[in-house]
């Protein structure tokens, strides 16, 4: 007899059961090692990226089975609002979805409907095929297959944050993501997500939130800024990155370790001891007196050379 599968809680209901905000991280390395080594660490939640991330279908699927098992929500970011996209992701065991770039309620309309089968969406049948439904090991998936699938939407816009009302007041939306890098950039303000104007933009996203009644999340690195944000209402926060992790850390090894070694030595060249130029002098001039006092010895001893015979003259 095949196994009958219950698919996983998702993040809508991890949101909806709690009474404290999430806090999670980004997994962008394209490891399974490194997604495993995260979804162990403790955290609320993991975000599988592929929008800036060395992450296609393959690399995703490996990383869903790399961390299952373990106590953690896991989401993940395709490259673009994509009905096909999200079809193949979705078909993948894909549970929690965010959507990047959804700037108006028509694109998250839009969203919905890639993740629902006709006649509520446009998403293709191929349950059989599919991990989603362990092929089809999860009884009556295709009746329940919306219920099993959470949509969360970035707002990273300017036209996003002031279209965030209509985005969500659309059924099916369940939760909004606010991406403060391509706020501040749509803003005229690239690399300034701690700009007042940006901060301000995604402080009125977090208020419209809570009074639609829907979770909203943010991403933000500095401390100061998760907990103002998670003081405005955020219910989920995303406060680091496995690659950046990795890029300070290993880092802050090598200015430990490698600035001990001065700047104009070479690798390899460590090894190489100067002589002092003093010592080098004492040195040279001993070397000469030795030379010295030996061809003085030397002709002290040697035998003296027989003189060479003459010739007589007669």
């Amino acid at each position: 007899m095949p196994f009958r599968l219950e698919p996983d809680l998702t993040f809508r209901d991890a949101l909806l059961s709690t009474d404290r905000p999430l806090a999670g991280m980004w997994v962008c390395s394209g490891s399974p090692l490194v997604a495993e080594i995260c979804a162990g660490a403790g955290l609320d939640w993991l975000l599988i990226d592929a929008e800036h991330s060395p992450n296609g279908l393959e690399s995703v699927l490996a990383q869903l089975q790399a961390v299952n098992g373990y106590p953690v929500q896991v989401l993940v970011r395709p490259p673009v609002n994509d009905t096909v996209v999200i079809k193949q992701y979705l078909d993948l065991g894909v549970q929690n979805l965010l959507l990047p770039m959804v700037n108006s309620r028509l694109d998250a309309e839009a969203a919905v409907a890639a993740v629902r089968y006709p006649p509520y969406g446009v998403r293709g049948v191929g349950s059989a095929l599919a991990r989603a439904s362990r092929w089809n090991r999860i009884p009556d998936y295709l009746a329940r297959a919306s219920d099993t699938v959470s949509v969360t939407v970035q707002i990273e816009s300017e036209a996003a944050a002031a279209a965030v009302e209509e985005i969500l007041a659309v059924d099916g939306v369940d939760a909004i993501f606010l991406g403060p890098s391509d706020l501040a950039a749509s803003m005229g303000l690239l690399g300034q997500q701690e700009h007042p104007t940006v901060r301000a933009a995604v402080e009125h996203c977090l208020a419209a939130a809570l009074t639609a009644g829907k979770p909203a999340g943010v991403n933000a690195f500095n401390e100061d800024t998760v907990r103002d944000y998670l003081d405005s209402g955020a219910s989920f926060v995303l406060v680091g990155a496995d690659v950046a992790l990795l890029a300070r850390a290993s880092e802050k090894l090598a200015a430990t370790f490698v600035t001990q070694v001065p700047p104009e030595v070479m690798p390899g060249d460590e090894q190489v001891i100067e002589e002092p130029a003093a010592e080098a002098a004492v040195g040279d001039r001993a070397r000469a007196e030795g030379e010295e006092g030996e061809r003085a010895v030397a002709g002290r001893t040697a035998p003296a050379e027989p003189p060479e015979p003459t010739v007589a003259s007669y």
